[in-house]
């Protein structure tokens, strides 16, 4: 199957289980309607911008002490882009793509920024599967300050709820990089399927914890690069017992604050009040490309080393055959729950359903972020509607433009 499929349907699980924990102050019916109309081709802009108020979420606070990236000089974006032999309209893609958010930094300094639909400066989007790369580098701080000892270790090590399951004895690194080996099926027409089991635990209220240990293995781990979202599942709670914290408790401290977060954010929590690691942090545009700027920066941040140096650099290399770009159907490589890009520029995305992205190219001192509400996602099983690839070389026009 697609990968991109894959995402499409573990976040519709995601989102489907949420209904019934939900305990905030809009109607059911709404909620069930945003619910049943995801990946039906119906528009969501007027969703993503407020699921602190569809779902249950755990807070993160604004930075104490902000920081606003400088201006430079502002860029119009290009007429026209090439994909696949021909010249495409720019404004006909953003349209097309429910573009709410797009802001470019070169050089650290904000060049382009635009906000349509629901988008602003100061609002919240959902992530979708951007939120995995926030994960990894959580782990690397975790492991450079020797709460997790290396990432060769089983899981199980620090996840004993885990033996047993496909995940006894893999390596953490296996599962950083989507090689768990764990048997993933994501067919929604199928009841029996693992996603229509994920989605029916989501629903009862039950533990995404509990979940994971469910799964059995299928492939040698390190063999098959398999995108499934449990897999991030895993390495959230992984990382909750290592530290002896919440993902979100760790997160303020070690990303929010030293990074200057300008305002405050929102993890999707499950009925055990456990964040939803694999899709569901809901930031700003500018608080998103922090992650992309510390990434291109080597892991610093204003003169401080937030984020391990050799843990960015690993993090951002296919180190395997199977993980290499092409390897899969989906056509990108990947490292530690990043996706990377052909050529020879070092190019590298955060990427999430309904065309989530924080784009890094170091080779031109460049991060993008894009926040969509793509309503065509998911309608077909290609780039037809997800139009993920033609979204990295739309990037690759801008970078032309600078």
């Amino acid at each position: 199957m697609n990968m991109t499929k894959i995402k499409t349907l573990a976040l519709g699980a995601l989102v489907a289980g949420s209904l019934v924990a939900c305990t905030n102050s809009q109607t059911a019916s709404e909620r069930e309607q945003f619910f049943g109309t995801l990946f039906s081709g119906a528009e969501q802009y007027q969703n993503f911008n407020r699921i602190k108020d569809l779902m249950p979420t755990t807070k993160l606070n604004a930075a104490a002490a902000p920081y606003e990236f400088p201006t430079g000089n502002a860029i119009e974006l290009p007429a026209t882009y090439q994909f696949r032999g021909q010249a495409l309209p720019t404004q006909a893609f953003l349209d097309e793509t429910d573009t709410s958010a797009l802001l470019v930094l070169k050089d650290g300094e904000v060049r382009y920024e635009n906000y349509s639909l629901t988008g602003g400066r100061d609002v919240n989007w959902l992530s979708m599967s951007v939120a995995k790369s926030f994960i990894s580098a959580l782990i690397g701080i975790a492991i450079g300050e020797g709460a997790i000892q290396s990432i060769l270790d089983p899981v199980t090590a620090y996840v004993p709820s885990l033996r047993g399951s496909a995940y006894d004895g893999v390596s953490i690194k296996d599962i950083l990089q989507m090689s768990s080996g764990a048997k993933w099926n994501e067919d929604y027409s199928d009841p029996n399927s693992d996603i229509g089991r994920l989605a029916g635990v989501l629903a009862s209220g039950a533990s995404l914890n509990a979940f994971s240990a469910t799964l059995v293995r299928d492939k040698p781990p390190g063999t098959v690069n398999l995108y499934n979202s449990t897999d991030t599942q895993v390495l959230g709670q992984m990382l909750t017992n290592a530290t002896g914290r919440s993902i979100t408790d760790y997160m303020q401290e070690k990303l929010w604050e030293p990074l200057g977060m300008e305002s405050p954010a929102y993890w999707i929590a499950d009925g055990t009040g456990m964040e939803m690691a694999f899709g569901g942090l809901n930031a700003t545009a500018r608080d998103y490309a922090k992650l992309g700027e510390l990434y291109r920066n080597g892991g610093r941040w204003e003169g401080r080393q937030v984020l391990p140096a050799d843990w960015v650099a690993v993090s951002v290399v296919a180190d395997a055959p199977h993980l290499e770009v092409g390897a899969s159907d989906f056509g990108m490589g990947y490292g530690y729950q990043w996706w990377l890009h052909d050529g020879d520029q070092g190019e590298y995305s955060a990427i999430g359903v309904y065309n989530q992205f924080i784009y890094v190219n170091p080779a031109e001192d460049l991060v993008i972020v894009k926040l969509s509400a793509n309503s065509s996602y998911g309608m077909t099983t290609d780039e037809a509607s997800y139009r993920e690839n033609e979204t990295i070389d739309f990037f690759r026009a801008i970078a032309r433009q600078l």
